[in-house]
Order: structure tokens, then sequence, then C-alpha cells
């Protein structure tokens, strides 16, 4: 009992500890009860924090705060607007596409995989490989009355979407127009020492901007490299196949190797044991290999600064409580924990 006495002064004796403990708790716990009610505010907050960069530049350059953020704002816009009206049409399509050549797929696999009973009876038997697809193409075909299910029952969901189109670009609006307001106003709740408080958000501020920045950036770059290469070298949904590539960065070792498996299944699907195939495999590992070897460094300068352990475990915690989003900001939010042990006051009790 002494023990736990002594470990709870040493680490929470200092009243601004208690402050930003509880400060943590209640945001962690507002965002976990209340997170889809209050989605579009804290997205919108979100996208705010990550374009008041450009704002301060533009502000720099000599422009008003308002015409900053208008002209941020709009640029923001107009890319939102290509992605719905141009990508994401074009993907829709693809994925349909893929969805009519599974059939055939799978029969092909069926077929290539029937020649292993001949060459290899004792391991594996005809039944057994018949038994496989059965069960794949069960699953297949429960996979896509979901998605018909889904189709089906998104007039709600299409609605509430148009109605966030309306109200983030306003919510984003406001809050980079009114930044000073609303920061003075949050502060008027806040302690005036809070010296622990402001350690820890500078240590987390210009990490957490530069890695959402950066890994924008990332997205963007092995995207549209990829999908030139696919496109140039005739690989069949190349859209589709270099955006899972441009979004497989965000999950940190896992995503590459995940998405790595449908880009080479359906390029030997396409040319089979060619010279294509084979080319097309040295150029997506040549892209991934530039990623993590060029790319990443250029972009974030180690920037975050977290062991691979870490990154998997706060992928895991914060991807099972948030979804997609959890595992956008894992990394973010491992390091505001990283930033909050380094400044938190470890005070050597005197011996008695």
């Amino acid at each position: 009992m002494q023990f736990l006495t002594d470990w709870f002064k040493r680490h929470f004796s200092d009243p601004e500890v208690i402050f930003l403990a509880l400060f943590l708790v209640v945001c962690f716990a507002i965002i976990i009860t209340m997170g889809e009610m209050l989605s579009p505010v804290l997205a919108s907050a979100v996208i705010a924090y990550l374009l008041e960069g450009l704002v301060g530049k533009i502000q720099r350059m000599g422009l008003p705060r308002i015409g900053a953020v208008l002209v941020v704002l709009v640029a923001f816009l107009l890319f939102v607007t290509l992605i719905l009206f141009v990508l994401m049409p074009e993907l829709s399509r693809q994925v349909t596409q893929l969805f009519q050549q599974i059939p055939a797929m799978i029969s092909e696999g069926q077929r290539l995989l029937m020649l292993l009973p001949e060459k290899y009876p004792e391991i594996i038997s005809a039944a057994q490989v018949q038994e496989i697809f059965t069960i794949l193409r069960r699953e297949i075909a429960t996979f896509g009355q979901q998605v018909v299910s889904l189709s089906l029952s998104s007039v709600v969901g299409i609605i509430t979407i148009l109605v966030y189109l309306i109200l983030m670009p306003l919510l984003v609006f406001f809050f980079l127009k009114d930044k000073r307001i609303i920061l003075d106003w949050a502060l008027k709740f806040l302690p005036r020492d809070r010296k622990f408080a402001d350690t820890v958000w500078r240590d987390m501020d210009e990490q957490i901007a530069n890695y959402v920045r950066g890994k924008f950036w990332e997205i963007i770059i092995v995207g549209s490299v990829s999908f030139f290469t696919f496109t140039f070298m005739g690989l069949q949904y190349a859209m589709l196949l270099a955006v899972l590539v441009g979004l497989s960065v965000i999950i940190p070792y896992i995503g590459a190797a995940v998405v790595t498996f449908p880009v080479i299944l359906i390029a030997w699907f396409q040319w089979g044991w060619s010279n294509d195939f084979i080319w097309l495999s040295v150029a997506y590992f040549v892209i991934q290999a530039l990623d993590g070897n060029v790319l990443v460094p250029l972009l974030f300068s180690e920037v975050v600064n977290l062991h691979p352990v870490a990154i998997i475990v706060a992928i895991l915690v914060f991807g099972g409580l948030w979804g997609f989003w959890g595992v956008f900001f894992a990394i973010p939010l491992a390091t505001l924990v990283q930033a909050v042990m380094r400044a938190w006051p470890n005070k050597v009790l005197p011996s008695s």
C-alpha cells in the first residue's frame, strides 16, 4: 500500500498533471460517447487545423485573414469536388467491373488448383479443393447481398452526406475565420498556470500537423505514381488499385503488405506468368521501396519518433475504438501519449 501511495505522490502531486489527466479523460469520453453525433464538428475542426498552415502562409504574403481563409477554403472545396464527381464515379465503375470478373477468376483459380491433387494426392484431394471454392463462392454471394442491401438502404445515408456537404464547409470557414475568438473563449475555462499542458501541446502540435499533412501528400504522390504506372503498363482496374495503394500508406507496415495481394493477383489473372506480369511486379515493388526509403524520410524527417511496436499497438487500439479515423489518426494520438509521458513530472521522493 505504501508503494502505491508513493507512486501516486510522485506522479500526481502536481495540480497541473491532475488537470491535464482529467481533461484528456473527458475529451476521450466525449469522443467515445458522442463521437458519431459530433462527427461533423470534430471532422471540421480537424480539417480547419490542417488548413491553418496554408492560411498562415497566405497571410504572410500580405493578404488579410478573411481573404486567405476564402482562398484556401475554395481550393479545398474544388479538391473535394474533384474527388466526388471525377474519382468516385470511375472507382464505382471499376468496382462493378471487378465484381463481374470475380466468377471467372474463381473458375480459373479452381482449374489451376485442381492440378494439385494430380501432382500431390497425399497432401490435398479434389474434394478439398472443391469444398474450398464452394465456401469461397458462398462468402462472395453473401458479401454481394450485403452490398445490395446497403445500396437499397442508403437513402438516409445520402441525405446525411448532403447535409454534411453543406454543414462542414460552413464549420470549417468559421473555425478558420474566428480561430482567435474560439481559442480565447476556450482558454477562459482553463487554469491560468498551465505550463505542463503548454509543454505537451508544443511538443505535440508541430509533430501532429507535419505528420498529417505529410501523410496527405504521401497518399497523393504514391497513389498518382501508382496510377500512371499501372495505366502505362496496361493493368486493369488501374485507378481502383492506385487508390488502394495510396490509402495503404495510412497503415504503416500492414497496409503495404495487404494491398500487395490484390495488385499481384489481378496482374496474374490478366497476364499469367509473362514478362508483363514480371515487369508490373518489379515496378510495384520499386514504388513501395521508394516510398519507404525516399519519400517517407523526405516528407517526415523523423518528425514522429515512435517504435514500430508502438505504432502497431496504436493502430489496433485506436482503430478498434474509432474505425477508419482511429486508424488514420493512430500515430498522432500515439504521439500525444508519447508527449504526455515525456513531459510528465517524475518527482523523486525524499528517503525516510
